[in-house]
């Protein structure tokens, strides 16, 4: 009796272990692991000529500098309800950072230019947005489902990433976790 309790144990001990390093993105530095978080490679996105926005190119995360990169659809009815909150975090914490918001539609192509604008423009944007036809931003972001957001240090490590609609306190505590990073 006594060694199947110390099996379970032991069990419980390695499954609140795994979940741990899950959680944290890693397995801490005692265990074999790091506890920094992978470097991201930066990419260069084509920009949409939109209110906040200009039309050219961005590269994200950007070298150097702090970076918070909100992923949306102009499909995506939650992306749509959490741009105020998007607002008033880039208002109050926006110069600290490289704040960015990107789609993965394949604007240029199935989706225009103009219905990215027109969706920015009823949504109150007033921001820096880009387009990641190929999706390799969100892949290196591991961004899953929309809407997404990543705040990356100025080393190009992700600091704070969430998925699903937000406050504009839990994006500017998100945002400081990479400024602090």
């Amino acid at each position: 009796m006594r060694r199947r309790h110390l099996l379970a144990g032991l069990a419980s001990v390695g499954v609140l272990g795994g979940a741990g390093a899950v959680a944290t993105g890693g397995v801490p530095d005692a265990l074999g692991g790091s506890d920094a978080p992978e470097l991201v490679e930066p990419i260069t996105l084509d920009t949409v000529d939109a209110p906040g926005s200009r039309d050219g190119e961005v590269t994200l995360p950007a070298p150097d500098r702090p970076t918070f990169v909100d992923f949306f659809g102009t499909w995506c009815p939650p992306c749509a309800e959490q741009m105020p909150a998007l607002a008033e975090a880039h208002e109050r914490i926006g110069d600290e950072v490289l704040f960015v918001s990107v789609t993965t539609e394949p604007v240029g192509e199935a989706v225009s230019e103009e219905t990215v604008a027109d969706w920015w423009r009823e949504n109150d944007g007033d921001w820096l947005v880009a387009a990641d036809v190929s999706a390799e931003l969100a892949a290196r972001l591991n961004v899953g489902s929309y809407p997404s957001a990543r705040a990356v240090d100025a080393s190009g490590r992700v600091r704070w990433a969430t998925s699903g609609t937000h406050t504009t306190e839990e994006f500017i505590e998100g945002i400081r976790q990479a400024l602090d990073g």
